[in-house]
């Protein structure tokens, strides 16, 4: 049987492909779309908690806003609370970017699915989910990221991929 993560790396790599070119000219890398998304859908994250959501070790998360920072997307703050979290806030420039964020996602997963009947594609997502399930239930995940993965899982499916 092929390996299945040669076909998800495929996958991955000509996806990051597609976002690069169409993020061109946004200031924007293909790596920074997923904060967009994350610090636009939940204002005041911490940075942690970015890292646990995304699946992304804590140095990469810190440079990553740093860049995001320092051209203008996102705000970071301590917390009143506990000096050592640092929250992250979108700013207007996230908002104004975060559509076409969300239409180039959407756009690469219907290039890929084109072709797919309506049962393929739920019968793809279904597979899909469970096998991100089972990969994060192998990162031993914090409860409040399982409930994201589920949250996420078990969300009312409107057709899109994103």
């Amino acid at each position: 049987m092929p390996s299945l993560m040669r076909y998800i790396n495929i996958i991955s790599r000509c996806a990051s492909m597609w976002r690069a070119d169409k993020l061109e000219g946004t200031e924007l890398g293909d790596q920074h779309y997923p904060y967009i998304l994350t610090v636009c859908r939940n204002p005041g994250i911490s940075q942690d908690a970015i890292a646990r959501k995304l699946f992304i070790n804590k140095s990469n998360v810190t440079r990553s806003l740093s860049y995001l920072e320092t051209h203008g997307f996102v705000t970071r703050e301590q917390s009143s609370e506990d000096r050592r979290i640092t929250l992250v806030y979108p700013t207007e420039k996230a908002h104004e970017i975060l559509p076409q964020v969300r239409s180039i996602i959407r756009g690469w997963n219907a290039y890929i699915t084109e072709g797919f009947t309506e049962e393929e594609l739920e019968m793809y997502m279904d597979m899909t989910e469970r096998l991100a399930a089972k990969a994060a239930d192998y990162a031993k995940l914090s409860s409040d990221a399982y409930s994201d993965l589920e949250s996420a899982i078990n969300k009312p499916k409107k057709g899109g991929l994103e």
